[in-house]
């Protein structure tokens, strides 16, 4: 057994010495956080301790920040190196953990002290703490009594475990998956994805070609495989994951019961907090005022972007009869027809923008970006990691450090797929010592690995992602708030979260900022700002079919924690919203809501329309930049130091609405989401 002095997650370090954490460091340390906690609780619940929120601070949130930045490091090793040693410990110790966060959301006497806090005697942001702490309060559980108390607790753990269970499935379904093929197989396939490939093969002493379902194989294959057979087996093997329709070899991996336990749980604590259903738990701390309301802005949506997405439908089919013999296209087809269509009518392909955008340079470019329009320097710094591919910076102002942040680009094993931000630790005032203390952000994604001693080149989508990421990112590292709840993205309503994020994502189609970030992988010359030219004109190709896709998803999680009844099966919602917005039908077989983790791992249940809200309050305030670039186009300074300011310094200090109406002077307007995807009506 590890003792407290030689356990790594105990040792007071500045950051996480994530070079040295070990599976069986996990639950000694949690154990031992646990019990201080518990203690610091305990104390600041006494009768005699006053009903002060810098004394309950103090106490308080001094001991459960330790256990927030370690259990963070646990978790974030999870994601990002998982194996079976730590899933176990983790897993051990999710029970714990999450027992501890119901038992304090649900204390009555630390909630009698939060309600006998004097909100004159706070600070703006602490009042706005102190507001949402309050609301916390009830919805964790804390105004119910006897039995309901020790129900919601345990419905708490249960869905720990669920979602746990969840994301595991789905990542062992997707990491298991191989397909061995011949060169044959792969023609037309970019030749960077065949040689990573051959690799694959090789390193498991097989011949041939290896194929995963990873995203930087699976989606060029999709795209560009010539054989639609290849294209069919990928096809299946990827919207099955986790399902019962998946190899009977995976049948261990089925996520079905999990899904319906978990809407069942859901259903189950909202009733005993005293809504119908859990979606109105879930507005309860956004933006949006009701189920209603979200299903209401959603369908409009729909309506308005039908119309173009079955243009889109349309004429992929007569390219497809016309030019690549495909009387009837399958659902295995469409990103292949979808890749043929947007070369012929836009002369480029994505294989060949991709040649331009090599990692280092893309990082430089938006290193530039970031420094002009927010006033700050990025330097490369040294930090424990746990993979050589992580790399480390610090942002400063004017020789001050504002926030530092972990990079892990690359797809590897063990690593879960997609692309996220999480912090390790928030700006804080600290009241143990009266020292500021510095943001720290994780920034991940899972791109395809360089290859031949090449840097790794990304798709200008993988650009996107990065830009994405970096929103968030800064939203959480350039706050000036000193109160840790509302610093950053901490209180921030979910539906508005998304907007530094999706406003980031609008510099990947400026031309100022893209010429500083391409260099050729073989000639390092710039990308051609012809190629630039053509690819904003292929922008918005195909965005009906992407605005309705994003639609069917944030339509099905919102009816599934309203109007489905969760005793019942699940799969006639996804099939009934399908019916209702989509305009390519997929197979019956199609299992999205089996690897749907946004919802069943993670925090967007019953808020996965935060996406589309997001991106009209972003397409709304990039307008700003718009209206007021300079004459090369390079954007305003300072609009860039009012944006700073109102939405990103201001993190969640005070309701997004308000931030968004000190930049943009009114309240939001769907027009410029519209207009940006080529969806409006003039």
């Amino acid at each position: 057994m590890t003792t407290p002095s030689a356990n790594p997650l105990l040792q007071t370090s500045e950051l996480p010495l994530f070079d040295q954490i070990k599976p069986e460091h996990v639950n000694s340390a949690v154990d031992e956080l646990l019990k201080l906690a518990s203690n610091a609780l305990d104390q600041v619940s006494q009768k005699d301790f006053p009903s002060d929120w810098h004394a309950i601070s103090k106490v308080l949130d001094v001991c459960t920040e330790k256990l927030i930045v370690t259990w963070g490091a646990v978790s974030h090793l999870n994601n990002v190196a998982d194996s079976p040693e730590l899933r176990s410990a983790y897993n051990d110790a999710l029970p714990k953990v999450t027992e501890f966060w119901t038992r304090l959301g649900a204390d009555e006497r630390l909630y009698a002290k939060y309600k006998a806090v004097a909100p004159a005697q706070l600070d703006k942001a602490q009042q706005q703490a102190l507001k949402n702490a309050l609301r916390d309060f009830v919805l964790g559980g804390a105004e119910l009594q006897g039995d309901a108390k020790l129900r919601y607790a345990a419905i708490q753990e249960r869905m720990a475990e669920l979602s746990q269970k969840f994301s595991e499935n789905a990542l062992d379904a997707t990491d298991r998956f191989s397909l061995f093929v011949t060169e044959d197989e792969l023609a037309g396939v970019p030749e960077d994805v065949v040689h990573t490939a051959r690799a694959a093969a090789e390193k498991d002493g097989q011949s041939g070609y290896k194929l995963t379902l990873k995203m930087p194989c699976y989606l060029p294959v999709m795209q560009f495989a010539v054989s639609s057979d290849l294209r069919q087996k990928l096809y299946r093997a990827y919207v099955t994951r986790a399902s019962d329709k998946a190899d009977a070899q995976f049948a261990e991996l089925d996520n079905s019961t999990l899904i319906q336990e978990i809407l069942q749980l859901r259903q189950e604590e909202a009733q005993l907090l005293g809504f119908q259903n859990f979606a109105e738990v879930s507005v309860a701390t956004k933006m949006a005022d009701s189920p209603a309301k979200v299903i209401a802005f959603l369908r409009d949506l729909s309506q308005r972007a039908r119309p173009f997405a079955a243009k889109d439908l349309q004429d992929m089919r007569q390219f497809a009869a016309e030019h690549l013999n495909l009387q009837d296209p399958q659902a295995w087809d469409w990103s292949f027809i979808g890749e043929k269509l947007k070369e012929a009518r836009y002369s480029f392909s994505e294989q060949e923008v991709k040649q331009y955008f090599t990692a280092p340079k893309v990082l430089q470019g938006l290193f530039k970006i970031i420094e002009t329009l927010f006033e700050v320097n990025i330097q490369a710094d040294i930090a424990p990691v746990w993979h050589p591919a992580v790399a480390f910076y610090r942002i400063e102002r004017n020789g001050q450090l504002i926030g530092q942040f972990y990079l892990d680009p690359p797809a590897r094993a063990g690593k879960r797929g997609g692309a996220w931000m999480d912090d390790v630790r928030a700006r804080w005032l600290r009241p143990d010592n009266g020292q500021l203390q510095t943001p720290v952000a994780h920034l991940v994604c899972n791109f395809a690995e360089g290859v031949d001693g090449n840097p790794a080149l990304l798709t200008h989508d993988d650009v996107i992602t990065l830009f994405h990421e970096f929103g968030h990112g800064l939203h959480h590292m350039l706050t000036q708030v000193n109160e840790r709840d509302v610093s950053g993205i901490s209180g921030v309503e979910w539906d508005a979260v998304e907007l530094p994020s999706q406003f980031m994502e609008n510099f990947c189609w400026e031309w100022p900022v893209i010429k500083h970030m391409t260099a050729h992988v073989k000639t390092g010359e710039p990308l051609p700002q012809a190629l630039f030219d053509k690819m904003v004109a292929a922008k918005n190709f195909q965005s009906g079919l992407q605005t309705l896709r994003q639609i069917e998803f944030a339509l099905l999680d919102i009816l599934l924690h309203s109007e489905h009844k969760p005793e019942e099966d699940f799969m006639p919602v996804l099939h009934k919203v399908r019916a209702e917005v989509a305009v390519i039908q997929p197979p019956e077989f199609n299992r999205m809501a089996h690897t749907f983790s946004h919802i069943f791992a993670g925090g967007y249940a019953a808020g996965y329309y935060s996406y589309k809200w997001a991106e009209v309050l972003s397409a709304d305030a990039y307008a700003a930049f718009e209206e007021t670039s300079q004459p090369d186009g390079s954007p305003s300074l300072e609009t860039g130091r009012r944006y700073r300011k109102a939405i990103l310094e201001a993190g969640g200090s005070r309701p997004a609405l308000e931030s968004f109406i000190e930049f943009r002077g009114r309240e939001p307007s769907i027009n410029a989401l519209l207009r940006h995807q080529g969806m409006s009506a003039d």
